[in-house]
C-alpha cells in the first residue's frame, strides 16, 4: 500500500468542491469542503486551506456557480467545512479569519468536526 502525502492530496483538491446541495429547510446553497486528514499545524497545510477556501468563494462569486447550476442562483450560500479532526490552534485563527471576510460577502461558514472518538467503556 502507498502511502499518501495528505500535504500533496490538499493541493490536489484545491480546485474541488467536494459537494453542492441545496438546504431546503434554511433556502441556502450549501458548499461543502471535507477535510480527512490530521491538523499538523504547518504553513503549507494552512496555505492549501487557505487556496481551497478561495477557490469555494472564487466559485460563488465570479458566475460559475451560478452557470452551473442556474436553479440555485441567488439564494445566500454555506460553506460547511468538515473536519475529520479537530483543528489546531493555528486552523482556529485561520478560520475565524475566514469567517469574518466570508460574512462581509454575506457567505455564512460553518464548521463541523465530526467525533472519530469511540464510546467510553464501561
Amino acid at each position: 500500500m502507498e502511502d499518501k502525502d495528505p500535504k500533496l492530496e490538499a493541493k490536489h483538491r484545491t480546485g474541488v468542491i467536494d459537494v453542492i446541495a441545496q438546504d431546503p429547510k434554511m433556502g441556502e446553497l450549501v458548499l461543502v469542503m471535507n477535510e480527512p486528514n490530521e491538523w499538523n499545524g504547518s504553513d503549507e497545510q494552512l496555505l492549501a486551506l487557505q487556496e481551497r477556501f478561495n477557490a469555494y468563494v472564487s466559485f460563488l462569486l465570479d458566475g460559475e456557480m451560478a452557470e452551473a447550476h442556474p436553479e440555485l442562483a441567488g439564494k445566500p450560500a454555506r460553506i460547511e467545512f468538515r473536519c475529520a479532526h479537530m483543528p489546531d490552534t493555528r486552523a482556529v485563527e485561520l478560520l475565524g479569519l475566514i469567517h469574518d471576510q466570508l460574512a462581509f460577502q454575506e457567505i455564512k461558514l460553518e464548521v463541523i468536526v465530526r467525533n472519530d472518538l469511540p464510546p467510553p467503556k464501561d
